[in-house]
């Protein structure tokens, strides 16, 4: 999900809100995760599998051009990144999600093409991990239908809440790291209000939403066609 921060969705950070120190440092890590990526999908996808590489871009891409208003003028969106690490994996995850992100940025303008390195990791890096091992803890060694819908639940859930988390500390630390005489220079918003905001309508709205899209295409799949579900095979 993002969120409408001010004039903008808050996930979809745009240009100028980060400061050179933020994002050159977020870009250095996306790429090598990117690159790792990448060459770990190639060696991994099969021709039988290639296809679902990019039905999982244009179902993220897609999903996340549906917003959700909620009253304050807050708006959120379904990411699909913990689905798609629950069934593709997390690296194909990576890869797909990216592809989205960029193509969202350079042809719509949602995300600004400074933050695409800030963007990514959010959404395509920290999310499909995150999902992908809680996924994994709360699931356990049950194949029961019921635990492991719960699991994709709380896989979409906890992801995008935390990708918020993240998000909002990169908001927040701006006034404290780019600023000039006492005025900043990017993002106006402390620690104190960008956490709070981007943490509790993550928590109480967008992250259910996310949780409750998981869980319901991840017992689709589990019921019509479970040997594609990369995570029950480990």
């Amino acid at each position: 999900m993002c969120l409408t921060y001010g004039n903008f969705q808050a996930m979809h950070i745009p240009d100028g809100y980060l400061s050179p120190q933020t994002y050159v440092p977020l870009y250095a890590v996306f790429i090598s995760v990117i690159g790792i990526a990448i060459r770990k999908v190639k060696r991994k996808l099969s021709m039988k599998f290639t296809p679902f590489l990019g039905m999982a871009s244009a179902f993220s891409f897609i999903i996340m051009m549906f917003n959700i208003p909620i009253p304050g003028g807050s708006s959120g969106h379904a990411v699909g990144a913990a689905l798609i690490s629950l069934i593709l994996g997390p690296w194909i995850a990576v890869v797909s999600i990216s592809v989205a992100l960029v193509l969202q940025a350079l042809i719509f303008g949602d995300g600004g093409i400074t933050a695409i390195g800030a963007n990514c990791l959010n959404m395509a890096v920290i999310m499909p991990f995150v999902a992908y091992f809680v996924f994994k803890i709360i699931k356990g060694k049950s194949d029961h239908p019921k635990r492991m819908a719960m699991a994709a639940f709380f896989a979409g859930y906890i992801s995008l809440c935390t990708a918020a988390v993240f998000t909002g500390v990169e908001l927040g630390i701006q006034p404290l790291i780019s600023s000039e005489n006492g005025q900043a220079l990017h993002s106006p918003y402390p620690l104190s209000v960008a956490v709070p905001v981007m943490a509790i309508e993550n928590l109480l709205v967008f992250g259910i939403v996310e949780g409750i899209v998981t869980a319901i295409l991840f017992k689709y799949f589990y019921k019509n066609n479970n040997d594609l579900i990369e995570i029950l095979k480990h």
